[in-house]
């Protein structure tokens, strides 16, 4: 099964999370307005929000299942989001810059430094995602992990748990651009 299927498996019949990551709310007003890029959107809940905060987003999924919710929650919601189905491994960032990129619960390690040089001069990283607690959680950050991939940007916030448990394992990014 590749990714794409399991992906589309894990959201046929499932109604996503409508509430936007806690990174990507307690920031919204200090970002800098303009483009944004959701990365591994799941079900839209960042990107609608951040087009209701008047952001021009386009969201990434690599499932279809996925982005059907996350439209169809777009167009109940009023707002015009650009939903893009690829894989986060095969993405074309081409020449395209960001003033926001949002990273939540999907470990980007090897495109982390890409999304970096996709942030335009004083453009905002928001990545939220769990920490390493054991056997089995390959996709999720080391400690430290995201700290150390964004030592050129200006750190806002980090914070990671000293004790991590499978109850307390969020780390949480917030990096600008140098302009």
């Amino acid at each position: 099964m590749d990714d794409r299927d399991r992906w589309n498996r894990r959201y046929r019949g499932d109604e996503p999370r409508e509430t936007p990551a806690e990174i990507v709310h307690e920031h919204v007003d200090d970002l800098p307005r303009g483009t944004a890029l959701d990365v591994a959107c799941g079900g839209g809940r960042n990107a609608i929000f951040l087009a209701e905060h008047g952001f021009d987003v386009t969201a990434t999924d690599i499932s279809d299942e996925a982005l059907e919710h996350a439209r169809r929650r777009a167009d109940d919601a009023g707002v015009d989001v650009d939903f893009v189905r690829t894989d986060v491994d095969a993405m074309d960032l081409g020449e395209q810059t960001y003033d926001v990129i949002v990273v939540t619960y999907f470990r980007t390690r090897e495109r982390l430094p890409d999304l970096v040089d996709a942030l335009t001069p004083g453009g905002v990283l928001c990545y939220e995602h769990r920490l390493e607690t054991g056997e089995g959680h390959r996709f999720r950050v080391q400690p430290n992990e995201l700290l150390r991939a964004c030592l050129d940007l200006r750190i806002v916030r980090y914070e990671e748990p000293l004790e991590v448990t499978p109850e307390d394992c969020t780390v949480r990014l917030v990096a600008r651009r140098p302009r």
